[in-house]
């Protein structure tokens, strides 16, 4: 999906005179103190949009088993179980990223035991690797839920600076272009204030996705996917004439 085009950024400068150099103390150096300040500014605003894929993925496992005897329910339950534990385990999936939940009930003459297996992946391949061999070994007596794409709060967080710090960039070099038409050379910042930030889309750990079934995995991930855009404010001082061996560089 292509991003939309952001609004062009307004950009303006006020060029001011040069204040006439104070007069030298009597009996003093002449010249050896620090030059005055130009007064000659740019003032900039500019804007950045940026977005980001989600970096987790949590897949759910549901299996279970009725059985006239408690210890043939669990026994069946367990033995997929380990399976399940030892497939993921395999392919890099750690002890922390996998969860089981047991539920073991009597259901009329019958034992009927339940469990959920909660696997979260950083890596989408291995997700994908992992639910095709569990769909074809254990068959019908696993049920795999579509995967839950989200952003861990470490990736919102990085986002949000990858977006100020394209957005400053931008301003930046939008002071620069402004210099050199008229002739002049980009100076240091005296102020960058941000002034407006925007975030949309993406999904968190807790959020509960009411996609349907049939979206593809692509589509999921980019349902999943965060927008972030920033627009900030700056002046720069302007310093005197290009150097021309800057301007050919």
């Amino acid at each position: 999906m292509a991003l939309p085009v952001p609004p062009p950024a307004r950009v303006f400068a006020e060029l001011l005179s040069t204040p006439a150099p104070a007069s030298a103390p009597a009996g003093g150096g002449g010249g050896s103190g620090p030059p005055a300040p130009s007064g000659r500014e740019v003032h900039v605003s500019g804007s950045a949009e940026l977005s980001a894929g989600p970096d987790r993925a949590r897949v759910s496992l549901r299996l279970g088993s009725r059985k006239g005897a408690a210890g043939a329910a669990r026994s069946s339950v367990s033995r997929r179980l380990e399976y399940i534990a030892q497939s993921a385990r395999q392919r890099g999936v750690t002890e922390e990223n996998m969860t089981v939940t047991e539920d073991f009930s009597r259901v009329e003459d019958t034992y009927q035991m339940e469990a959920e297996v909660c696997i979260i992946f950083s890596d989408f391949g291995k997700m994908q690797n992992v639910c095709n061999l569990l769909i074809e070994k254990l068959g019908t007596s696993v049920t795999i839920s579509p995967p839950h794409f989200y952003h861990t709060p470490e990736a919102v967080d990085t986002l949000r600076r990858q977006v100020c710090v394209a957005a400053v960039g931008n301003t930046r070099r939008k002071a620069q272009e402004v210099c050199r038409l008229f002739g002049q050379s980009l100076g240091k910042p005296l102020l960058i204030r941000e002034e407006e930030t925007k975030e949309w889309g993406g999904h968190i750990d807790n959020h509960l996705s009411n996609s349907p079934d049939s979206l593809t995995l692509q589509e999921r991930i980019q349902n999943a996917t965060a927008y972030a855009s920033c627009r900030v404010f700056a002046v720069f001082e302007i310093k005197g004439k290009e150097n021309r061996r800057n301007k050919l560089l």
